[in-house]
């Protein structure tokens, strides 16, 4: 099917600006246009949109992003390259998984501890009940 680029705009809830900017950069190298300019996007073009926003949202660079699209149309000599890429990638992500479990613990301390001092109406006195006197700071 195609899409306009306001059409693809809302399936994938980025602005056409954001479209076009990844068009300049080369990330979106399949997207077709008419005679007149207009950007005709396919369901292929939004598959590809989705890879990146993942890749993006989980810490690659859009330098990065581009180098395995490249790699990606240089074609099948490029395979090691690219699943080195996601190897390394994978392990980025899983350690910030690891930190970002970490930081959600020392949330949830906070959390349950104010949640216990608005129950009693003071901070010192949620403190000093044992569940909370040995936890993170």
């Amino acid at each position: 099917m195609n899409y306009s680029i306001s059409e693809t705009a809302k399936i994938t809830k980025l602005t056409p600006y954001t479209l076009r900017y990844y068009e300049k950069e080369g990330l979106l190298p399949f997207v077709r246009k008419t005679k007149s300019g207009l950007r005709i996007y396919t369901d292929n073009d939004i598959a590809w949109i989705g890879l990146i926003e993942c890749l993006k949202s989980t810490g690659m660079p859009l330098k990065g992003i581009k180098q395995y699209i490249d790699w990606f149309i240089a074609g099948d000599s490029t395979l090691s390259q690219r699943l080195n890429m996601f190897k390394e990638h994978r392990i980025n992500v899983k350690n910030r998984l690891t930190q970002m479990r970490k930081n959600l613990e020392r949330i949830n301390h906070k959390f349950e501890l104010y949640e216990e001092a608005v129950r009693l109406g003071s901070l010192e006195k949620a403190k000093s009940c044992p569940q909370f006197l040995t936890k993170l700071k």
